[in-house]
């Protein structure tokens, strides 16, 4: 089985973030969707070891940030490849807290979708958390980033606790 064909599906890059009490954190997620149109749901998939899928676990609820094109690769390095358990993903961030009280992460976003939790999933190594819409907002009409164009343009790898992670 060639695993690589799993890394042809289309996929977006954003920012997952949660609140757990005062302590925000986020993480760089490609596997977000929508659920439904009415009332509005998205999905996102998170796995277990990372810290915000605790976060999210306990606050009930969580933002997706749509980034831009152009965000560097040291800010996806900051969310996707650094632990919150080791540094403040949020100093010197520009972010705002929002009606669920998650932090909505606005440097290189385009667009934000806030959400609290209504259902989720235990699938092996991941959890899916399904969230009912609470709030959302265009930022910007730049060009989101797209998974494809993270790896074949700006040469981003995938971390090891992705559901797209193939060991080489």
């Amino acid at each position: 089985m060639n695993k690589k064909a799993f890394q042809k599906i289309s996929y977006g890059v954003y920012i997952i973030a949660s609140r757990k009490d005062s302590s925000l954190n986020g993480q760089i997620a490609n596997t977000v969707f929508q659920v439904s149109s009415d009332p509005a749901t998205f999905a996102v998939c998170i796995n277990k070891n990372n810290l915000t899928h605790d976060f999210i676990d306990r606050s009930q609820v969580f933002s997706i940030t749509v980034l831009s094109i152009h965000t560097p690769l040291e800010f996806i390095g900051r969310f996707g490849f650094r632990s919150g358990r080791e540094i403040n993903k949020f100093e010197n961030l520009n972010f705002r807290v929002g009606l669920t009280g998650a932090p909505i992460v606005l440097d290189h976003g385009i667009a934000f979708i806030e959400c609290r939790l209504e259902k989720k999933l235990e699938v092996m190594t991941h959890t899916i958390f399904v969230g009912k819409v609470e709030n959302a907002e265009v930022l910007s009409d730049l060009e989101p980033l797209t998974y494809d164009y993270y790896h074949k343009i700006k040469g981003g790898k995938t971390a090891k606790n992705a559901p797209t992670f193939v060991k080489d």
